[in-house]
């Protein structure tokens, strides 16, 4: 039985994965090597520290830094990604993500967004998509990064919903682990093979519904 649905943000209902590859990809360029695009894929679903440890490692930089200059470049990194994030509108919210939320809405589904993102409230405000959830966890929530699945636990623990009654959407390998962990199943959301080991794997929400949902993670 599925009672309740938690969502990653970044990269699934939003199209903010490009912005913060963008930040990442300018902060290395400031420390004078280049963070390519599959260097960015292994970022997703990471928390900011975590992935500016990706970042310094794939410039061989990663011992050069003190813990406090640590914090200040990761800071430096969230001030360029905010600069994109204040111009979002609702328009990019992915193709099929309204339809889907409001039909889960309609059949009675609990929605979490479940986000490492600091600036989940930020995005999801300026996208039009708050009325959606019934709960929202965040990285000012939570002080460990996906795979640990403390932000997909907690947000159930939140809403007194049993583990295994929930489904978790994600883009990122680390997320489907951490709803694995969870006790979670999970829908992997996009093409890349690093997906597999979800419950289902879907390309897009386009055309997706509630009854797709049933059929698939029940099967």
């Amino acid at each position: 039985m599925i009672t309740c649905c938690i969502f990653d943000l970044d990269g699934v209902l939003v199209d903010t994965a490009k912005y913060h590859y963008l930040a990442w990809r300018e902060l290395a360029q400031c420390l004078g090597f280049e963070f390519t695009p599959q260097q960015g894929e292994t970022t997703k679903g990471v928390s900011r520290m975590a992935s500016l440890d990706i970042v310094l490692r794939a410039g061989g930089m990663e011992h050069r830094f003190t813990d406090e200059q640590k914090q200040e470049l990761a800071a430096r990194k969230n001030r360029r990604y905010l600069e994109y994030v204040h111009r979002m509108t609702s328009e990019e919210v992915l193709p099929g993500v309204l339809p889907l939320l409001a039909g889960l809405r309609a059949h009675g589904m609990k929605l979490i967004l479940g986000s490492a993102s600091k600036n989940a409230c930020a995005i999801i405000d300026r996208c039009g998509l708050r009325p959606y959830f019934d709960c929202i966890i965040d990285g000012n929530q939570v002080s460990k990064a996906k795979p640990d699945p403390e932000v997909f636990a907690k947000g159930a623990e939140m809403l007194h919903v049993p583990p295994s009654e929930c489904v978790v959407f994600e883009d990122a390998a680390a997320g489907i682990e951490a709803a694995t962990r969870a006790g979670m199943r999970s829908v992997g959301v996009g093409d890349n093979p690093s997906l597999g080991k979800a419950s289902l794997q879907i390309s897009s929400f386009e055309g997706f519904t509630f009854e797709d949902l049933l059929s698939g993670i029940e099967k």
